[in-house]
């Protein structure tokens, strides 16, 4: 995917950056160190394109983006996607995860049923550490079975898809019962 330009913008996160062509959406960078580390990853992804001022829908996306970052919610169901030249499964993979809403999480085999196929959760898994559009496409709220965190590819690993789930207001794991509280002894057993 080709860019004509890039930005790196603040967030309550960290520095994110942004990649955009005349489709929509080339690429999302999560924070990498500090802004200027996230600059440079941009101009790895997409050398040919140079930093700019976003077009006004760009920036829309930008200011959506921090908005989430910082707690609020936002729905990017309508941000356009350049995926040209992607897998065609991998489209698909994306087109499932960006129906999850903020604070819900699927697990990787979800998404391989929604598919119709509950033996691909692998390659979804690979599908999704692919993902050249984080927070749009909502990589994070996919888990590993049984609520486990599983990987994370962005900076940070699962340290930042815990920190933005917790942003979201996802429950992450076994949700705790009311025994949780007494002390290990008290507790019934779990069967």
């Amino acid at each position: 995917m080709s860019a004509t330009g890039i930005a790196v913008f603040d967030t309550a996160v960290g520095a994110c950056g942004i990649a955009w062509n005349e489709r929509g959406l080339a690429g999302v960078q999560l924070p990498e160190r500090d802004a200027q580390a996230t600059r440079a990853r941009l101009q790895r992804r997409y050398p040919q394109a140079p930093e700019a001022p976003p077009p006004a829908h760009v920036q829309q996306t930008i200011d959506d983006i921090a908005a989430l970052l910082g707690g609020a919610a936002r729905d990017f169901s309508a941000v356009a996607l350049d995926m040209d030249g992607l897998p065609q499964f991998h489209q698909q993979v994306y087109a499932v995860a960006r129906s999850i809403p903020a604070g819900v999480t699927l697990s990787y085999g979800d998404i391989a049923t929604r598919l119709g196929d509950r033996s691909l959760a692998r390659e979804v898994g690979e599908a999704l550490g692919q993902n050249p559009f984080p927070i749009i496409v909502p990589c994070h709220r996919v888990l590993a079975a049984g609520g486990r965190i599983g990987g994370f590819s962005a900076a940070g690993g699962i340290t930042t898809k815990l920190r933005l789930l917790g942003i979201e207001g996802a429950q992450v794991g076994e949700a705790p019962t009311l025994f949780d509280s007494l002390p290990l002894a008290a507790r019934p057993r779990r069967r």
